[in-house]
């Protein structure tokens, strides 16, 4: 991607077009819920989403059934749900329950769950009590269908596997992979190599997240493209959207994106909250001469070709950038591509150096500009 304005080491300040007027409504404080763990301490977590927000979820966008489980992750004891016993059942594939008693339990996954690019559908259920936890040492979920032997004949462009994760949390993943510098035409060289995704990373196939919540995960701090704190998808099948539904984000740090990033990939986040999250990279895309890139899009980070970005019944605020864009950073280097926000608030995110609209830099086919608002606010 090329920031065509962008001057001077990075340090360009875009004029900031003036706020969309309306009824204001203000960012709803996060409620804290809390319970014991299998950690044996007390939690404080977010609540799942915005409550508030009830923009129409398409059928694509809404949680699976999981009445009907093909697999069930503990026997009704908290000591029962391990780590192992997620990766063989993520290893296994189909519909994913856990059955780890009545209270809320923390699994402290000692390795990564490995989706196999051949397993159609893989949908993890924790039922609002279950937290995976990287523990600041690993990424706890990931899919490639382009590492290794391709199991169809266009790894990019496959329809499986399809990810759900829904009723979870996700909490101190960290992935911390540098951006690859390679040009080769090859797998490992393609969207800036396997980087970002601190809790999940899924290239190929078909993802989405649902009532779920993600806090403080993390990926590497440095890259001009590599993000994702939280979540980094890439390559999806023909070009479908990613759904982020009824979804909190929190606490994330990542070069770029701290919740979410992406190239050339569709969203949809519905009804979600994004609350102090932070891009903590130096030197933006591409990096400025002597620093090593990256600092835009506090909470969310899209590059690429051909893609929309709807943000709708959702709450943003607080997240910041050391570079650009302190919610959102968007930018279509070429093609068709719009950043939508409806019926969405965002406050008080800071873009540290510039942006084209409060909190958000939006450059679509070389021209800076304000997203499309509709009955939306951003101060």
């Amino acid at each position: 991607m090329v920031l065509a304005a962008l001057v001077s080491a990075g340090a360009l300040t875009a004029a900031v077009a003036p706020a969309v007027h309306g009824a204001q409504v203000g960012a709803r404080r996060l409620a804290a819920v809390s319970g014991p763990t299998a950690g044996h301490h007390r939690g404080v977590l977010p609540d799942f989403g915005n409550p508030g927000g009830h923009f129409p979820v398409p059928p694509a966008g809404r949680a699976v059934n999981t009445s009907h489980p093909n697999r069930v992750i503990g026997n009704g004891r908290p000591a029962s749900c391990t780590s192992a016993a997620v990766v063989r059942a993520v290893r296994a594939g189909g519909i994913i329950r856990f059955d780890c008693g009545k209270k809320p339990v923390t699994i402290v996954m000692r390795a990564t769950a490995v989706v196999p690019k051949t397993r159609h559908l893989v949908v993890l259920d924790g039922r609002g009590l279950v937290t995976l936890s990287g523990n600041g040492k690993r990424r706890i979920l990931f899919s490639d269908t382009c590492q290794g032997t391709w199991s169809t004949d266009d790894c990019v462009n496959q329809p499986y596997p399809k990810i759900v994760v829904q009723n979870l949390t996700f909490t101190r993943g960290y992935n911390g992979t540098h951006q690859a510098t390679c040009t080769a035409n090859a797998p490992k060289c393609w969207y800036g190599g396997v980087d970002g995704g601190g809790a999940i990373y899924a290239e190929g196939g078909q993802f989405k997240a649902v009532n779920s919540r993600f806090v403080g995960n993390a990926c590497y701090r440095y890259g001009p493209d590599l993000g994702g704190g939280a979540i980094r998808v890439l390559a999806q099948y023909r070009n479908r959207p990613v759904y982020i539904t009824s979804d909190t984000f929190t606490g994330g740090h990542c070069s770029n994106g701290a919740a979410l990033s992406s190239i050339s990939v569709q969203w949809e986040i519905l009804n979600s909250v994004l609350v102090g999250n932070k891009a903590i990279g130096w030197g933006a895309n591409p990096a400025a001469q002597g620093t090593p890139g990256g600092g835009s899009g506090g909470a969310i980070y899209n590059d690429g070709t051909n893609y929309n970005t709807l943000v709708a019944g959702t709450i943003m605020h607080d997240n910041t950038a050391r570079e650009g864009g302190g919610a959102i950073f968007y930018v279509v280097d070429s093609g068709w591509g719009k950043l939508t926000l409806n019926r969405s608030h965002l406050h008080h995110d800071r873009s540290g150096q510039f942006q084209t609209f409060p909190g958000i830099y939006d450059h679509i086919d070389g021209h800076d500009g304000p997203p499309v608002m509709i009955h939306s606010t951003d101060s």
